[in-house]
């Protein structure tokens, strides 16, 4: 991600908070426009071009939860801008219904602008790591998913080998074998692997996914130094390398 590119919108009633922020981000490389309330920031939507909104919630007029919902129903170029939401009330409340009006992240006042700042950079990143068509799991109708001598039974999240063995699986284990199951033989990012499986949940400084590949490999009894299965692509991810086909899935194959 280039941060010089990235332009950033303001949207706070505080002068003094817009003014901050703004400073702030530019020092970090990135470039900012600002907004008063909902008024200024739908007329600097329809003249700017913008990469993240930062929002706040309580705002005299039309408040910040208000405003996403009906961004992401307008139907514009800019509606599905990514969305970070503040707020001066730390209530669950308002993060679920931000997130539910289709926010990306929330953080509630007060804050330390360099969290702000690492969270832009990670939402920005997956939203740029995320090809609209990437999905999280195999189709839903896939019983079974068969590959390198292995079995996925979907029904019972039971993973079992060639003699008929089950092997368990964690929670997280099982996220990333679908993932993986679900894209076979395509080159998956870190960043990729993390929003698929942790979504917003995902740390932005996290580097487990490594780990749980790892984890993986051992349940499939994948060689760490020369694995089979799941390929370490170097500067790029990993790659689930094996042919995938289903059971239960009226076309037949993945």
């Amino acid at each position: 991600m280039s941060n010089q590119t990235d332009h950033i919108l303001i949207v706070d009633d505080d002068r003094d908070i817009r003014q901050l922020l703004a400073d702030y981000l530019e020092k970090q490389g990135l470039r900012c426009t600002t907004a008063a309330d909902g008024r200024d920031m739908k007329a600097k939507l329809e003249t700017h071009r913008v990469d993240l909104i930062v929002l706040d919630i309580m705002m005299p007029g039309e408040d910040g939860l208000s405003l996403c919902r009906n961004l992401r129903a307008s139907g514009s170029l800019q509606a599905n801008t990514p969305i970070l939401m503040l707020t001066a009330r730390g209530e669950d409340m308002d993060r679920i219904l931000g997130l539910e009006m289709g926010a990306d992240d929330y953080l509630p006042k007060p804050f330390v602008p360099r969290e702000l700042y690492a969270r832009i950079r990670a939402i920005l990143r997956r939203a740029r790591a995320l090809p609209p068509n990437l999905e999280a799991a195999p189709p839903a109708n896939a019983r079974e998913l068969h590959f390198a001598q292995w079995r996925l039974d979907t029904v019972n999240r039971h993973l079992i080998d060639g003699s008929g063995t089950v092997v368990a699986l964690s929670g997280a284990e099982y996220r990333l074998l679908g993932v993986f199951l679900a894209h076979p033989q395509k080159v998956l990012s870190r960043d990729q692997l993390m929003e698929l499986t942790q979504g917003r949940e995902a740390d932005v400084f996290d580097r487990s996914i490594d780990l749980l590949v790892s984890r993986l490999r051992q349940r499939l009894g994948d060689n760490a130094r020369e694995p089979a299965i799941i390929k370490t692509v170097r500067n790029e991810g990993y790659v689930l390398a094996a042919e995938v086909s289903t059971v239960g899935d009226e076309r037949g194959s993945a």
